[in-house]
C-alpha cells in the first residue's frame, strides 16, 4: 500500500520543482536514462512538471524528446556494440531473453512501424533502442523514427496539459491515491505487453 502522505510529497516536490532551474535537467537525465536503462518513465515528472505550469508544457516536451532520442541513441549503441555483455544483462534483466530473436527478425519487414510504434506507448522503449542497435536498423532511420515517436508522445501530453492543465491539475490532486495507482499500471502494463508482443 502506497503511504498517502509520501505520494503527496513527492507530488508537491514535482510540482515546486518545474520553477527550479536544476528541474530540466533533471527530466533530460530521467528522459535519456529511460530510453538506454533506467526503468522509470520520464512522465513521472514530465505531467507534475507540466501540470504546475502548463504553458511551459511544450518546453518539458522539447527536453523530453531530445534527451530521449539522445538515449536512444545510447541504447542503440549498447545494442550494436554491447550486447553480448551490457545488453544482453539489460534484456535478460527484464526477462525477455528468449524473445529477442523473434524481435529481431521483424526488424526486416517492419523496422519503421516498430520504432514508432512501441515509442508511441507504455512499453519499455529501452527494448526497443537496444534491439534495434542489436538487429542493425539504420542508424538514421532510427533516429527519425525515435524523434517521431518520442516527439509524439511527450508533445501530446504538452497538447493536453496547455488546454486543459487546469482542469486536470485539480482532477488529479482530487484523488491523486486513483491516479498514481492508474500510472503504476500503466507502466507495469507497459512491461506485459513486452512480455507478449516482443
Amino acid at each position: 500500500m502506497v503511504d498517502r502522505a509520501m505520494l503527496r510529497r513527492t507530488y508537491d516536490w514535482c510540482i515546486a520543482a518545474a520553477d527550479k532551474p536544476h528541474a530540466l535537467w533533471i527530466l533530460a537525465a530521467v528522459a535519456f536514462a529511460e530510453s538506454s536503462f533506467f526503468p522509470v518513465p520520464p512522465d513521472v515528472m514530465l505531467l507534475p512538471m507540466a501540470l504546475a505550469r502548463p504553458r511551459r508544457a511544450w518546453l518539458f516536451a522539447t527536453v523530453c524528446t531530445i534527451a530521449s532520442v539522445a538515449g536512444g541513441v545510447l541504447g542503440y549503441a549498447i545494442g550494436a556494440l554491447l550486447y553480448d555483455s551490457v545488453g544482453q544483462w539489460l534484456i535478460h534483466l527484464y526477462g525477455l531473453g528468449d524473445k529477442v530473436e523473434a524481435f529481431r527478425a521483424s526488424y526486416a519487414e517492419w523496422g519503421a512501424w516498430i520504432i514508432i510504434g512501441k515509442g508511441l506507448t507504455p512499453i519499455p522503449y529501452k527494448l526497443v533502442t537496444i534491439t534495434s542497435g542489436f538487429a542493425g536498423y539504420n542508424v538514421w532511420l532510427f533516429i527519425l523514427c525515435s524523434i517521431i515517436a518520442r516527439g509524439g508522445r511527450f508533445f501530446i501530453v504538452a497538447v493536453v496539459l496547455d488546454r486543459y492543465g487546469e482542469a486536470i491539475r485539480r482532477e488529479i490532486e482530487k484523488r491523486l491515491g486513483l491516479w498514481a495507482a492508474i500510472g503504476a499500471a500503466v507502466i507495469v502494463l507497459g512491461f506485459v505487453i513486452a512480455f507478449r508482443l516482443i
